[in-house]
């Protein structure tokens, strides 16, 4: 689900771009209708408030809406839509992906959305580059083995036969394929993660480490998250944020 904000003082402007995003897709969530500068910071002020794409108009009845850009950090995507062509460089100095012309049309919406798709999958698919060549280089050799205890006995296991590792009162366990708990000879998940093939595993949250041939399906969960179940049984719901669904899609999709 995309969260979207339309910054908007004209009403029939509002309901046509909601009518046009609801006849594109379904999968946009319009959180927020801001009519003024002063409502937009006032909205973009509260860290609660998120947003994943915004729609802004730049003439406003308190003054130009790059105003807002210089009240409060924004981060989103924005495209702008406006009667006006004479702001379209200005529009590059404030997060712009498109500049549309009013009134929008569906193939312009089409193409801007599209846009943004691309970019997201692009810095995902970056991000994930990004952090194994930090995590290791080209030539990293990746642990294919952990010790795990058992009792009072230790053991050598494969790593391509533990089906998520997890963490619980600042302990590592394990569950392997036939879905047997063990306990991790490692520190943290966190150490522990840099030492495992970034293509098999996955940093779900905080608490687990996920192996991607024992994930059996994944839903949207609250509109913004993703859910994961795997083919064996584990406890509770695997929640991926908000913040990583983008890189999780292309973690199991590409890699």
């Amino acid at each position: 689900m995309t969260n979207v904000v339309i910054i908007e003082d004209e009403q029939p402007a509002i309901e046509n771009l909601v009518t046009e995003l609801e006849s594109i897709n379904d999968d946009y969530n319009v959180v927020a209708v801001l009519r003024s500068v002063e409502d937009s910071i006032r909205w973009f002020s509260n860290s609660e408030n998120a947003s994943d794409l915004i729609f802004l108009d730049i003439h406003l009845p308190d003054g130009l809406s790059f105003n807002i850009f210089r009240q409060v950090k924004i981060n989103t995507p924005v495209v702008f839509t406006t009667a006006y062509d004479k702001y379209l460089l200005n529009s590059f100095e404030y997060n712009s992906i498109d500049y549309l012309l009013k009134p929008v049309s569906t193939d312009k919406l089409k193409h801007a959305i599209t846009k943004l798709k691309n970019l997201k999958q692009h810095f995902a698919l970056n991000y994930l580059q990004l952090l194994n060549n930090n995590t290791s280089d080209k030539n990293a050799v990746f642990k294919d083995r952990i010790v795990v205890r058992k009792g009072i006995e230790f053991q050598s296991m494969k790593t391509e036969d533990v089906a998520y590792f997890y963490t619980e009162h600042k302990l590592v366990f394990l569950v392997d394929k036939d879905g047997k708990k063990y306990m991790a000879h490692a520190e943290n998940l966190t150490d522990l993660f840099t030492q495992l093939n970034k293509k098999i595993f996955y940093r779900a949250n905080r608490k687990y480490i996920i192996n991607i041939n024992f994930i059996k399906k994944y839903k949207p969960l609250d509109r913004v998250k993703l859910e994961v179940e795997l083919s064996i049984p584990v406890s509770e719901s695997i929640v991926i944020s908000q913040e990583n669904t983008s890189s999780f899609k292309a973690w199991i999709e590409n890699l």
